[in-house]
């Protein structure tokens, strides 16, 4: 990562996941950076989308200036239910569990790492959204409560970006579709899309964030560099 003083500091929630595993390598083997630390449920200290206490101690814990904060959580379908073919399939308690993890949870880390950024230097926090969750790219529909909560997201990366300029210069902060990806959340969706092994949907993501300026903050973008309309 070129765009950070040697030995800055990094941090990868979701970092026991497909890609949360494959940024924590990456930067592990970047000579530039001084530290990266993972946090998931599993990890000490340990983080809980759904529990703010343990977002607030984990971000206590690290303490200092964090120069660049990745969050890779997120969360599709599972045993209990999938992405929505029509409105009939809509339940208020999968639609909640949705955006509980993919809205609420990045917000409660943009509230308590936000903070950890430099004042004055670079600093950058990027979160992992999807494409489907574009108001203006969708032309499919379904998949309500996955794209509501991703729309969400996004709405909450672009306040946090205002905010967050008044008080940090030189701060981004940006949502990012990795694209569809050989990992447990995307595999069962993917029909005959081409797919990303996680490393490289990593690897591509880093180098956009990399090249993100300041005056890019509250963007939304895709694994290739391109801007995806809101």
């Amino acid at each position: 990562m070129k765009s950070f003083k040697k030995g800055y500091r990094a941090v990868i929630a979701g970092s026991t996941g497909g890609i949360g595993r494959a940024f924590l390598q990456i930067l592990h083997n970047d000579t530039n950076c001084g530290e990266v630390i993972g946090l998931s449920r599993s990890t000490t200290p340990h983080i809980d989308l759904l529990d703010e206490q343990t977002i607030a101690d984990a971000a206590q814990q690290i303490g200092g200036e964090v120069h660049l904060f990745v969050d890779a959580t997120g969360f599709l379908s599972d045993h209990q239910a999938g992405p929505e073919k029509s409105l009939r399939a809509i339940t208020p308690e999968n639609m909640a569990r949705l955006f509980a993890i993919n809205a609420t949870g990045p917000a409660l880390l943009m509230k308590h790492f936000i903070p950890l950024l430099p004042r004055e230097e670079r600093g950058i926090f990027a979160t992992l959204s999807a494409r489907v969750g574009s108001i203006g790219d969708n032309r499919l529909g379904g998949w309500h409560s996955y794209r509501a909560s991703k729309a969400a997201l996004n709405m909450l990366v672009r306040g946090a970006a205002i905010e967050a300029s008044r008080t940090r210069k030189q701060a981004v902060l940006t949502a990012l579709h990795p694209g569809t990806v050989k990992t447990p959340l995307s595999e069962p969706f993917a029909a005959d899309r081409p797919r990303l092994a996680p490393e490289d949907a990593a690897a591509r993501l880093l180098a956009v964030i990399d090249a993100l300026k300041p005056e890019q903050s509250g963007s939304f973008h895709a694994y290739d560099g391109t801007e995806i309309p809101w």
